[in-house]
């Protein structure tokens, strides 16, 4: 089960082996590929024909255009509703304050210093931990405030290491 959200309504989406239930109802169409972009829609005796426009796999969001109109759905899995569910949904968009240390380790490389500006998955620095080399890259967006540490430097696990 999943969701899709569109200008301000919600549609409960279930799909099974021999059909497609929308809110509890299910769906009679007949679905024929064009294109790997394009797909044939006959539903409720109406030709539709739609188009992915863009996806973004990593906020779930689609944008699809249905007869030369575009729309933009937001997609929810059955994780996001169940994180909804127990009020966790938005732990991550919490302002990024700081990186720190996961393991105890020796800092090989800093890639930012302060007053950089990082984008989330960038990489901030790499730390040896049992022979190994461990990229550590930054959780969200954010300006780095103080880098704490500095290179050849033993660090300790949880000690903080970037400020943001």
């Amino acid at each position: 089960m999943f969701t899709v959200s569109t200008q301000n309504k919600s549609y409960s989406v279930e799909i099974a082996e021999d059909n497609i239930q929308v809110n509890g109802k299910t769906i009679n169409w007949n679905l024929e590929w064009i294109s790997d972009r394009k797909i044939h829609i006959i539903y409720d005796n109406r030709s539709i024909e739609a188009e992915l426009i863009s996806m973004d796999r990593q906020t779930k969001t689609v944008q699809l255009k249905f007869d030369n109109k575009i729309s933009n759905l937001q997609l929810k899995d059955r994780f996001d509703i169940l994180l909804e569910q127990m009020g966790m949904n938005n732990m991550a968009s919490h302002t990024l304050k700081e990186i720190k240390a996961p393991m105890p380790g020796l800092i090989l490389d800093l890639k930012v210093k302060a007053g950089d500006e990082v984008k989330k998955g960038e990489v901030v620095l790499i730390l040896e931990a049992m022979k190994m080399e461990n990229i550590l890259k930054s959780p969200g967006d954010g300006i780095v405030k103080a880098v704490k540490v500095s290179l050849n430097q033993s660090v300790e696990k949880n000690q903080v290491l970037i400020q943001f």
